[in-house]
């Protein structure tokens, strides 16, 4: 070896503190992660990632100067108590007004997902900046004249905004393996959001999933952490753009941190992960953000917590070692840490609106939808009574005005004299949406080279999804879940049908929703098939495995009816997760794993039909594991036994050529391998017998109140869609009578206040719900028996027909099996809910004797699961 040679390997030894020129060892130094090498201008999806000791300190690309802080100081200084306390409160636009912004000087505002000015489901742009313009002059008019901030959930594009073009979700992306393309989306959403007067994005996820049965897996980019981190890079650059000292609309990186490490894929529940897990493989995507300059980060909503390891970190949102010690301390963020939707009040000892646990672990912004009052009150107090230090409110106010002051907020104008505001053209980001849809799509099968479609084939078109943007959008889409949509939401947006009449001609093309047209004449059928949509919680998969037949089974009824009749079937397949599709692939010539697309759907049939656009053809790659069994639910290169159907990266190209034999169709008769445990329960349990049965309470919601309003004790409590009156049933005031008056929502429920229960030993019991019922008016709209896991976590079954079928006026008793709501996603290990009944239209009855009963769902009388929907 060279003497030259020689010196620069001793150099970078000692660099790494392996060797001291003083003989001893030295301590090991911190990593440091910085910006990302580049590849074509944009972040570099690295071949491997070095694997590090610690929490890395990461150098942001975005600063202060001293002037900033000493500013930012004596603005701090001229703020009371309540005023600093005012600007770390975050409500709910429809839960505050501008003079009640004005007079408690509030820092930020948020619209929730679907919620909309006035609740307006189609406001235009105008009445978006109106409300903003109204919110800033409040704010700018307080005794602080200090600007606040709106937040939403701009996640794949600005999706609760009337018209606006829709990106595909964060999974899609991950297929197209292009930074570049992430960093363009992100800067097509920070216009779309100046366009309508938002300063906040809660965006991008930075989720590595390890189990696809969680419900928010398509918002994570992939479970690779090395494309997540080169993402997060650039999707905060394009949000913020590229500036070094002001930034544009404001990114959140999000959730911190292993919200897509829980067990068994719950949605909030607990990651069990070694701290070098959390290092590197969950924080690899936020390192990449905070390089990037990141000015916010959203705390998750799960517990991290592992007995064997010692680690016991509960709660996030309490976790003083996780977001001051790591994330302020370790990775050097400086910007704002926001609390998720009311997530305090899952700490324990706390509730919405009162924990000094998560305002002293860090948290400077408390997102606190409608109990902002009283979380104000609350906060004050505790400062004054010793229970948060004065020095973290000003640590918080601090943030919260360095944040305001890099994004131009403190000096900026009102949001409808902005830069883009009130831009149409800005809303209608067609061009780079289509684009993406394109780079998204994977062709997983195309046996005989069926695809790409001959320019002008004759096409019949088949399934659910063909003519659904609901469905294309998926969830986070005008509402939380994404439901309640048709097409007329969507004015601009495409769908996979309107694409293929476009690519083919109007002529070439008959749709038959459910497959009753045959297909011979047809040069091919096309079936666009998948997911319904849903959001957090909703979309767990809970005790139910990955196969798709059992989830869909209308999908499979649809192949079966159009396969085998002499055209070939192609399947577009919409999905926001991996899911085991056998039966569905050994139905198809082609296959196309087509996620969920957003309202460009003509970027598929851009791929479907050959010569449209001169686009080159299939290029997307898997960034998820696709499943070769249905209980492969967790399922990642390096795992033990690792044997997916198609590895990350698999993705033909349209000239390549493979046939793919006949899968395995095998079905599992019960749940996975991890379900089982709980013992049998041979006791009923009893919930509501001549009265509550501790510690199960009765109560209200509605949107009056969706926390809850406690039944009283003279069993009576009413909000404006829904009442409650003691009434007789078996004997004297036994039972309450519940009254829908379909003027909206409403539920009534018994929980368990103190937290989930596990009841899995009713489920092994062949257990059912019990209870005794008199119908005084049946219901007109849906009706459903549910039960909560704690909430997002929750499972229903349609009991209308139930319901409608039962004499009026009579007695009756009702027996729900248990195994129905555990199909339709309960998980039995922590029933916090284990009863509840929701309709929106006109509905009377009176409930008593409620239990679970085991062996009950073996009577006679019992509901089958198939009469429940």
């Amino acid at each position: 070896m060279s003497r030259r040679h020689l010196g620069a390997v001793l150099a970078a030894v000692l660099a790494a503190g392996l060797i001291t020129t003083g003989g001893a060892l030295a301590a090991p130094k911190q990593p440091v992660v910085g910006e990302p090498r580049t590849e074509n201008g944009c972040a570099r999806i690295e071949k491997t990632l070095p694997t590090l000791s610690d929490w890395p300190k990461v150098d942001s690309r975005v600063g202060s100067s001293a002037a900033d802080e000493r500013r930012i100081k004596k603005l701090l200084g001229t703020m009371t108590l309540a005023e600093k306390v005012g600007q770390m409160t975050q409500p709910e636009i429809n839960a505050i007004t501008p003079d009640e912004v004005r007079a408690y000087g509030i820092g930020s505002v948020l619209n929730g997902a679907g919620s909309t000015p006035g609740m307006d489901k189609h406001a235009p742009p105008e009445a978006w900046l109106d409300l903003a313009d109204a919110f800033w002059t409040a704010s700018t008019t307080s005794r602080t004249r200090v600007p606040l901030i709106w937040g939403t959930h701009a996640v794949h594009g600005s999706n609760n905004v009337y018209g606006t073009t829709l990106f595909p979700h964060n999974i899609g992306l991950g297929a197209a393996h292009d930074p570049c393309l992430v960093r363009e989306i992100g800067k097509a959403t920070a216009a779309q959001l100046r366009a309508t007067g938002q300063d906040l994005t809660y965006a991008p996820t930075l989720a590595v999933p390890r189990d696809d049965r969680w419900g928010r897996t398509y918002e994570g980019y992939s479970e690779d952490p090395r494309i997540t981190r080169a993402y997060g890079y650039e999707a905060v650059k394009g949000i913020q753009g590229s500036d070094r000292r002001r930034v544009d609309v404001l990114a959140t990186a999000k959730h911190f941190i292993g919200d897509g490490g829980t067990l068994r894929g719950r949605d909030q529940g607990v990651n069990p992960s070694s701290v070098a897990e959390m290092i590197n493989t969950h924080g690899q995507g936020f390192y990449g953000a905070l390089a990037a300059g990141a000015q916010a980060v959203m705390v998750s909503y799960n517990s991290w917590t592992n007995a064997e390891l010692g680690i016991d970190e509960g709660r996030l949102h309490g976790s003083k070692s996780a977001v001051n010690d790591v994330l302020k301390g370790k990775l050097g963020f400086d910007g704002l840490v926001v609390s998720d939707w009311n997530g305090i009040g899952q700490v324990p000892g706390c509730s919405n609106y009162s924990c000094p646990q998560a305002i002293n672990a860090g948290i400077d912004v408390v997102m606190v939808p409608t109990d902002w009052k009283a979380f104000i009150a609350n906060t004050v107090a505790q400062v004054e009574g010793g229970q948060i230090p004065l020095g973290r409110i000003d640590d918080a106010v601090t943030r919260v005005l360095r944040v305001k002051l890099r994004a131009g907020v403190l000096d900026g104008e009102k949001p409808s004299a902005r830069a883009g505001a009130g831009s149409a053209k800005a809303l209608q980001a067609r061009k780079v949406a289509r684009e993406a849809v394109r780079e998204s799509q994977v062709l997983l099968k195309n046996d005989g080279g069926v695809l790409p479609l001959k320019s002008r084939a004759k096409v019949l078109v088949v399934g659910k999804s063909a003519d659904s943007l609901q469905n294309q959008t998926g969830g986070w889409t005008l509402s939380w879940q994404g439901t309640g949509n048709t097409n007329a939401d969507f004015p601009g947006g495409t769908t996979v049908l309107g694409g293929l009449r476009e690519a083919l001609g109007a002529a070439n093309v008959v749709f038959s929703e459910t497959g009753d047209v045959d297909p011979a004449g047809f040069d091919a059928v096309v079936a666009v098939l998948g997911e319904t949509p849903y959001a957090e919680g909703i979309g767990d998969l809970g005790r139910r495995t990955l196969e798709a037949a059992k989830l869909y089974p209308e999908d499979l009824a649809v192949l079966d009816k159009v396969r085998g009749r002499g055209a070939p079937v192609v399947t577009v397949y919409l999905s926001g997760r991996p899911l085991h599709v056998n039966k569905e692939l050994n139905r198809s010539d082609a296959f196309v794993a087509s996620w969920l697309p957003g309202t460009e759907g003509g970027g598929v049939a851009d791929l479907l039909v050959r010569g449209r656009h001169t686009y080159p053809g299939f290029s997307g790659q898997l960034s998820y594991s696709w499943p070769r069994s249905a209980c492969q639910t967790v399922l990642h290169p390096g795992q033990e036994g690792y044997d997916p159907l198609f590895k990350p990266g698999y993705g033909l190209k349209s000239w390549q050529r493979t046939t793919i034999g006949q899968l395995d169709e095998t079905s599992p008769v019960g749940g996975c391998a991890d379900d089982d445990g709980g013992g049998t329960a041979t006791e009923e349990l009893e919930l509501f017998v001549g009265g509550d049965v501790a510690p199960h309470r009765g109560y209200l919601s509605s949107p009056d109140n969706w926390d809850g309003t406690e039944i009283g004790p003279d069993g009576t409590a009413a909000h404006s869609s829904i009442s409650v009156a003691p009434a007789d049933v078996n004997g004297t005031g036994d039972g309450l009578k519940t009254t829908w008056t379909g003027t909206g929502p409403g539920q009534i429920y018994l929980a368990n206040p103190a937290g989930g229960t596990d009841l899995r030993g009713y489920a092994n019991a062949d257990a059912a719900v019990v209870f005794d019922v008199v119908v005084h008016q049946p219901p007109t709209n849906r009706t459903a028996l549910g039960a909560h896991c704690s909430w997002p976590c929750l499972a229903e079954v349609d009991t209308t027909k139930v319901f409608t079928d039962l004499p009026v006026g009579q007695r009756s008793t009702v027996k729900i099996p248990v195994s129905c709501l555990v199909a339709a996603g309960l998980d039995a290990e922590k029933v916090n809910i284990p009863f509840l009944v929701f309709t929106d239209g006109p509905f009377q009855a009176s409930f008593a004797n409620v239990r679970w009963v085991p062996k009950a769902a073996q009577d006679p009388d019992a509901k089958t699961c198939a009469e429940l929907g």
